[in-house]
């Protein structure tokens, strides 16, 4: 007999589901009246025509090559940079002194617009890189900042039982400061992974590499291809849904080998 409990879990999911399809829908729905009202696919192309040209493109080897050369240069970015961020929130948080030598550089790369940094780097580095370069600077300061307020919020009562208890490094580091740490570097890998795959394609939109999905945008607003725009635009937000869904299961996972 099924009890009341896994019974509401049960009836529970449905609901959710139900609702969260029938939103889609009705967006969709509501995109295809939108479509008709205009009487374009200049302007705005119907769900049906975005389908068949992404249909269209599937097909294509060059546009798989772009899929994957973007997915490669805006995850090895966001990798160097949730590397970079994490060295330098440590740093920072233990030596005063490195706090203010490198707070300066922080707010720079907080407060400047990601098209500067786009132009600027197309003047530095090969086109090829600029994505990476751009993924790298969206995501260091937000991993420096948590990694760095991580620490610093770390339990105070805990650290002097620790010092009291003549705790090894490595007890300080995996008993003390990786709980107080963990939360904030997985909220922070969560919110650089999404703007970083925002940054990076717009940053292949003005860079125009080879074989990118930026490449791909870019060339749809020149030809008028609106159909390929919409249907490039569906693969970019459908590839950062999955890319953050497979993000969420490896730090479950991380967080489940470390306990």
């Amino acid at each position: 007999m099924i009890s009341t409990t896994q019974a509401n879990k049960k009836t529970g999911k449905v609901p959710a589901a139900f609702l969260k399809l029938a939103a889609a829908l009705c967006w969709i729905l509501i995109w295809f009246i939108a479509s008709r009202a205009v009487g374009s696919e200049l302007l705005l192309p119907s769900p049906a025509a975005t389908l068949a040209r992404l249909w269209e493109l599937a097909r294509q080897g060059d546009f798989w090559l772009a899929v994957l050369q973007s997915l490669l240069r805006i995850v090895a970015g966001c990798a160097l940079g949730i590397a970079a961020g994490s060295v330098l929130g440590v740093l920072t948080a233990v030596s005063r002194v490195l706090y203010e030598l490198f707070m300066p550089l922080l707010t720079v790369v907080r407060s400047t617009p990601v098209a500067s940094f786009i132009i600027l780097a197309l003047v530095w580095i090969k086109r090829d890189n600029v994505a990476i370069f751009i993924a790298f600077l969206m995501v260091l300061p937000i991993l420096w900042g948590n990694v760095s307020r991580g620490i610093a919020e770390c339990d105070r009562d805990l650290l002097e039982m620790a010092h009291v208890f003549r705790f090894s490094k490595k007890d300080m580091l995996h008993k003390v400061y990786l709980p107080s740490v963990r939360p904030y570097f997985f909220a922070g890998c969560s919110t650089a992974l999404g703007l970083s795959w925002k940054a990076g394609v717009a940053a292949e939109v003005l860079s125009l590499p080879r074989h990118a999905l930026g490449s791909e945008l870019y060339y749809s607003k020149i030809y008028l291809e609106t159909p390929t725009l919409f249907a490039v635009t569906l693969v970019v937000i459908l590839l950062s849904v999955v890319l953050e869904f497979i993000l969420r299961l490896i730090l479950k996972k991380t967080a489940g080998w470390e306990k």
